[in-house]
């Protein structure tokens, strides 16, 4: 089993930071294999931005994002070019306020900035998706994204992107309750802890 996610946006939303505490909380909390790739523009803050994480239960040899089955599109430049290099079943994610999907596509949509805002802090929105992405698929234990993210930020941010991740887990399952997305992995129960 391999699966491919794409986490894509502009310079400053986040988006390399998700995908690293993504990808470790598959390797190190989910006990998966997993890799990150990043790619972003010369700008530091406005250019584009992607973060490319592969997961499998077996040893990685490509670790490259080529047809994604999770799509994370943070802003309109990025969900124009990504788009259409997801697979036909992939489970594509917006951030509704920044991206308007043409009119056949059917993606989940969250508001992550608008809910990052209503913490206090904008910069906390890509905590606000992994939660969000958590509450859809299923298939990566809360617990598991919160560990990566108490051991890989200072502790003064922590308190604030876990209440970040919270408030994008409870919109998933308020909004989208019985939504499970495509792209199973083993169940995340089935795992060792």
């Amino acid at each position: 089993m391999r699966v491919e996610i794409r986490i894509a946006g502009f310079g400053g939303q986040g988006v390399v930071l998700a995908g690293y505490i993504l990808g470790k909380a598959f390797a190190v909390y989910e006990g998966l294999e997993a890799v990150m790739t990043q790619s972003y523009g010369p700008e530091a803050r406005g250019g584009s931005s992607s973060s490319n994480v592969v997961v499998s239960d077996e040893p990685i040899d490509y670790p490259f994002v080529l047809e994604p089955d999770v799509l994370i599109l943070l802003s309109q430049e990025a969900y124009t070019r990504f788009r259409p290099t997801a697979k036909p079943d992939a489970l594509v994610i917006i951030e509704e306020d920044l991206v308007q999907p043409w009119p056949e596509d059917r993606p989940l949509g969250i508001p992550a900035t608008r809910l990052a805002e209503e913490l206090g802090r904008r910069i906390v929105a890509n905590m606000v998706v992994l939660g969000f992405l958590a509450g859809v698929w299923g298939q990566v234990r809360p617990e598991s994204v919160e560990k990566a993210i108490e051991t890989t930020l200072a502790p003064r941010l922590v308190p604030l992107n876990r209440k970040a991740f919270a408030a994008g887990y409870e919109y998933a399952r308020t909004r989208f309750p019985s939504f499970r997305g495509a792209v199973p992995l083993e169940s995340p129960e089935e795992r060792p802890r």
